[in-house]
């Protein structure tokens, strides 16, 4: 029961389920999550850990950038059947659309260069 009861916390944030949305298109950086969802790096990352802990999200660390994506659910029935279903839900959601219209011209390359 703890693995269901950690899954469904983990989902019920707003934001950590537009955060699944935007993961379902493409695997993104800390600074690309932050600007498409307009809320501080801080609270990503908040989010990230409780998602990582319920094994709805993983990460992934090439060079210099630490890259979240989608699990494969391996580690919880319960996450592997939720993150199937999410794929079909809210699609046509207005909030869910404008997301994914944000979220497609952000560039970490653009995002999370050093500041001079």
């Amino acid at each position: 029961m703890k693995e269901f009861i950690k899954v469904m916390k983990a989902l019920s944030d707003p934001n950590r389920v537009k955060l699944l949305k935007l993961l379902q298109k493409r695997e993104m950086c800390v600074c690309e999550i932050q600007a498409a969802l307009g809320i501080a790096q801080p609270t990503v990352s908040k989010h990230l850990k409780c998602l990582e802990n319920a094994g709805l999200v993983k990460r992934k660390k090439e060079g210099l950038w630490v890259n979240y994506s989608l699990s494969d659910g391996s580690r919880s029935p319960y996450a592997a059947s939720l993150l199937g279903n999410l794929r079909h839900w809210l699609e046509d959601d207005p909030e869910i659309r404008g997301l994914f219209d944000r979220s497609q011209g952000l560039r970490r390359e653009d995002l999370c260069r050093p500041r001079e």
